[in-house]
């Protein structure tokens, strides 16, 4: 039986991005996605709101914290990952969240946040596609 754990949403961060790093050095951060549904019911249009926790590793950590804030839209590719802890009150919880592998800026620069923005794509760490996030260099040639 084949196996597959891939989701792709698209919505609005509810919150900034706080970039922290694990004890090894590793960047991570964790997205808060509100994903719209439209559904019919009765005949009429209703609109419920999905509020998932993403997380992001990496140098795409650090370009998401640089360069998203909250509001911004962004379509994120990743998989399901469950988590699982004993609360103070004994009792077992879990909760599902996004592992990121792909995080695309979809708002146009200056749209939804105070930060400045771009639009392309930071996969997995490596170097951002055509029109992403510009370089950070200060050495401006004229």
């Amino acid at each position: 039986m084949a196996n597959m754990n891939k989701v792709i949403l698209a919505g609005n961060l509810t919150k900034d991005p706080e970039l922290r790093y694990t004890p090894a050095g590793m960047a991570v951060t964790d997205l808060g996605l509100a994903v719209n549904d439209v559904y019919t019911k009765d005949g009429e249009k209703q609109k419920r709101t999905l509020f998932i926790d993403v997380t992001v590793w990496a140098r795409q950590a650090e370009n998401c914290c640089e360069y998203l804030a909250k509001g911004r839209s962004v379509l994120v590719e990743g998989r399901l990952q469950m988590d699982t802890w004993e609360g103070q009150d004994g009792q077992k919880r879990s909760k599902i969240r996004v592992v990121a592998q792909n995080v695309q800026f979809l708002s146009p620069r200056g749209e939804g946040g105070g930060r400045p923005a771009s639009s392309g794509a930071v996969q997995g760490g490596g170097a951002p596609e055509p029109g992403g996030p510009p370089p950070m260099d200060d050495d401006i040639p004229f």
